[in-house]
């Protein structure tokens, strides 16, 4: 099953910039049942920050491995930044190169500029806010990396983006997007009360809560995700993937159960009134921080998740 970044949970596609999202678009599209996908990324940045921090070491793998693959970029540019965690990261492990952080939200970009001036990236660290895709076009020069990191799921026509993403990179850059993985765990299959499975059962919700934000999307065009065939239809060479895990294991820091509690809290608040009924019980339990069966207090709470980076190569003609 594909893990989305930014379903209702915050993290099932997201990356803090939240990602996306791209991020910093705020989609205002809704079935009418209760389960609109809008969703205001400015107003999700606290939660998008923190989200990130805590996968920040996953990003770090992923753009170790990054480092291997491209050598010495001049310019790197993040599309769908947020609020800059992952931008920042780029800067920390590029040394030498220009970070520019792209996003649809200048809220979530004076975030990603005042991080990196806290961090001393300030002087070859730059924003660009504007409607992805066609906002690249703004950039002076062509990317050596351009990474969209579960960003590129928000836009309608992904075969499109990627092309216009394809544009914007020198001969011999290359393009790297974060989609796919698996569902994140933190949870026990049985918890010793209710019905075990629960997340399993939030997976089904949140697929088909994605299907609808896709269908919402501004000109939605449906595509098969074989990201390989994507990127080569893009005009890139070279398609390779990975994936990288998060392992959290139990017992879970302070800053690992707040992001549970969060992740949980907006499943609920999503998909509250479709809940079984004895599932919302569970729910209201786990997130009571006075049980000493919620997710506050248990023992056995973690965090486990994968995510894909796929990358491909412009050809030097």
């Amino acid at each position: 099953m594909a893990h989305h970044p930014h379903a209702p949970h915050g993290d099932r596609h997201g990356n803090g910039h939240a990602h996306g999202h791209a991020h910093g678009h705020a989609h205002s599209h809704s079935h009418g049942d209760g389960h609109g996908t809008d969703i205001d990324w400015a107003e999700m940045a606290p939660h998008l920050e923190a989200q990130a921090e805590l996968f920040a070491p996953l990003y770090e793998r992923a753009l170790s491995w990054l480092g291997k693959e491209v050598t010495e970029p001049g310019l790197i540019v993040d599309v769908g930044s947020g609020p800059g965690v992952v931008s920042c990261l780029f800067a920390e492990t590029f040394s030498g190169a220009r970070v520019i952080a792209v996003d649809g939200s200048a809220p979530l970009l004076e975030r990603a500029q005042q991080r990196a001036g806290r961090l001393g990236y300030g002087d070859r660290f730059g924003t660009l806010a504007g409607e992805l895709p066609d906002v690249l076009a703004e950039l002076d020069y062509p990317a050596d990396l351009l990474w969209a990191g579960r960003s590129l799921h928000h836009l309608g026509d992904q075969r499109a983006a990627l092309a216009a993403f394809a544009e914007r990179l020198a001969p011999g850059g290359t393009l790297a997007i974060m989609e796919g993985g698996l569902p994140p765990r933190f949870l026990p299959r049985d918890l010793g009360f209710g019905r075990p499975g629960i997340q399993a059962r939030f997976d089904a919700l949140e697929e088909e809560w994605f299907a609808r934000m896709r269908t919402d999307l501004p000109g939605s065009v449906g595509e098969t995700e074989d990201w390989a065939a994507l990127l080569g239809a893009a005009g890139l060479k070279h398609t390779r993937a990975r994936s990288f895990l998060l392992d959290l294991p139990a017992p879970a820091s302070d800053r690992a159960r707040a992001y549970i509690a969060a992740s949980l809290s907006r499943l609920r608040d999503v998909f509250g009134d479709t809940l079984d009924p004895d599932d919302r019980a569970v729910v209201d339990r786990l997130l009571d921080p006075q049980d000493e069966a919620g997710v506050h207090r248990r023992a056995d709470v973690f965090v486990l998740a994968a995510h894909t980076v796929h990358t491909a190569v412009k050809p030097v003609r």
